[in-house]
């Protein structure tokens, strides 16, 4: 199946934590005016509930994810160590 690039560059949140090079979790990419679910793989594991950037579409809904933080949003910044902030 070819890749979907429409999803490549969208941000999403992970409802089933990724298990690096040991298998994938699922990701809700909000895409085409909705959110859509598919397999997300990463070289490193990540967490359930972490906000991930599509990287690439592997084609048949699957797709590589890495950790986001959105630079201007302004609620990630709330999730700083309190003690780097100077």
């Amino acid at each position: 199946m070819a890749p979907d690039e429409a999803v490549i560059g969208c941000t999403g949140k992970l409802v089933l934590a990724t298990r690096g090079t040991a298998g994938p979790g699922e990701a809700l990419v909000q895409v085409r005016g909705g959110w859509e679910a598919f397999l997300a793989w990463s070289d490193e594991p990540i967490p359930y509930g972490v906000t991930v950037l599509v990287i690439d579409s592997r084609g048949a809904r699957q797709v590589d994810v890495i950790k986001w933080t959105d630079p201007v949003d302004p609620l990630d910044a709330l999730t700083l160590d309190p003690g780097d902030a100077d």
